[in-house]
């Protein structure tokens, strides 16, 4: 690349994050938007439905390799702080779903291998979100291993089924609990104010992370009440991927997918 077309690059860039920082981004959105980007969701998941329902397969049969992985190896008691950081990762792992939406807000041409292989306008940067999500989940499995420690000792871990009733029959267990739910709100808030809207953002425009973060943040906090209600309907819908053995993910993730797209357009 030449000197020129570097200045070029970066002047745009430049001219990107003045533009979105100066963007009037809406507040106090009426309590019902969440249903309208379901809504709004799934019609997109139904124009040329194959390769969102080909993105949701890929998703679903990497999840059940990686925890078939866990088991293998004996690292089964990762499983519940995994599943909690799937939530944790979901938008970076989205990114295909956004630029479908996209498209078809555009009247742009969409594949699944552009979806596969999408590129960002704001090229690494969202890379760098994506390794700041998986750095939170590696920090929330420490985190969930202490904990044990902290209330059962460093007796080895008994399996899932004997953990499950430690943990619902014994005062210990419903502590931990309590404990461990507390620590992981705080995990999943935190990494859901900053990815919600900046990894659609970073799709979209030609900015940094840091600047897509903090309006994302900032997105959150300033329509708390709506912002809270769509975590809500993503943790119950994700329930019910795990209700149906991770199947139900072909079609849930891309219609949240989907949804997560029109949900970033209407705060603008």
């Amino acid at each position: 690349m030449s000197g020129k077309d570097q200045a070029s690059g970066v002047i745009s860039e430049v001219s990107d994050i003045e533009e979105t920082r100066n963007i009037q981004w809406k507040r106090k959105l009426a309590a019902g938007a969440p249903l309208r980007w379901l809504s709004l969701g799934w019609k997109d998941l139904w124009i040329t439905p194959i390769p969102s329902l080909l993105y949701g397969l890929l998703v679903c049969v990497a999840s059940i390799f990686f925890i078939g992985y866990m088991f293998s190896t004996g690292r089964d008691y990762f499983l519940f702080p995994a599943l909690a950081g799937f939530l944790i990762v979901g938008p970076i792992i989205a990114s295909g779903l956004y630029l479908k939406s996209r498209s078809i807000e555009l009247g742009e041409k969409f594949s699944l291998r552009t979806m596969v292989a999408v590129r960002p306008k704001a090229g690494a940067q969202v890379f760098f979100t994506g390794m700041l999500l998986v750095m939170l989940i590696l920090l929330w499995m420490r985190a969930a291993v202490l904990v044990y420690a902290l209330f059962f000792g460093l007796q080895p871990f008994p399996g899932l089924a004997q953990i499950a009733n430690m943990l619902v029959t014994t005062p210990t267990g419903w502590a931990m609990l309590l404990v461990g739910g507390f620590i992981g709100a705080l995990f999943a808030g935190f990494a859901f104010a900053i990815s919600v809207f900046s990894i659609p953002m970073l799709l979209d425009r030609q900015i940094d992370a840091f600047t897509a973060m903090g309006i994302s943040t900032t997105m959150v906090w300033n329509n708390l009440h709506v912002t809270l209600t769509w975590g809500a309907i993503v943790l119950a819908l994700f329930l019910a991927c795990l209700a149906t053995g991770l199947l139900g993910l072909i079609v849930i993730f891309p219609w949240l997918g989907h949804a997560t797209w029109h949900a970033y357009r209407e705060m603008r």
